[in-house]
């Protein structure tokens, strides 16, 4: 088996696989549920010898009101408490700052060809997953929580 059936039959034996996208500067390019309505993107871009595991998300509208009301040293001490939290998980991240208020963020990790597995390509997930709750429970704990919907359907797939 290839690179790309071998990620394919792990994400389909996990029940992870939700989508095959045709993506002009990937290999492939997996749509992915993990856990339960949380989509993330497994991509092996072309002339690259690595998957990118990739979760983007979007503030949701309320939070960024509850970020906007608060002071100006909350939200500083807030993106650097988030950068902090972050960096230990040891992925690369993103985030989309404007004025002190976080917007958006990406989080990401790659796994080159000669160390994926099975194995590391469920870690590599779990640890997206939980790097996205980080910044999750960071905003509420900061800002307070709000119930957002989650739809997995999302017309973007990298945005929830």
């Amino acid at each position: 088996m290839n690179l790309e059936e071998n990620v394919k039959q792990w994400l389909s034996e996990e029940d992870f696989l939700r989508e095959v996208k045709y993506d002009e500067n990937a290999d492939f390019h997996f749509i992915v549920e993990f856990p339960k309505e949380n989509i993330m993107d497994v991509v092996k871009p072309k002339e690259s010898d690595c998957i990118v595991v990739a979760c983007a998300t979007q503030v949701a509208p309320q939070h960024i009101n509850l970020i906007k009301g608060s002071d100006d040293k909350t939200r500083k001490e807030f993106i650097m408490d988030l950068n902090f939290g972050l960096n230990q998980f040891l992925v690369d991240f993103e985030l989309q700052v404007a004025q002190d208020i976080l917007q958006q963020f990406v989080i990401t990790d790659q796994i080159f060809e000669d160390g994926l597995t099975k194995n590391e390509l469920i870690r590599t997930l779990k640890r997206i997953f939980k790097s996205k709750l980080h910044c999750i429970w960071l905003i509420d704990k900061k800002f307070g929580s709000i119930q957002v919907n989650v739809n997995t359907s999302n017309e973007n797939d990298m945005f929830i």
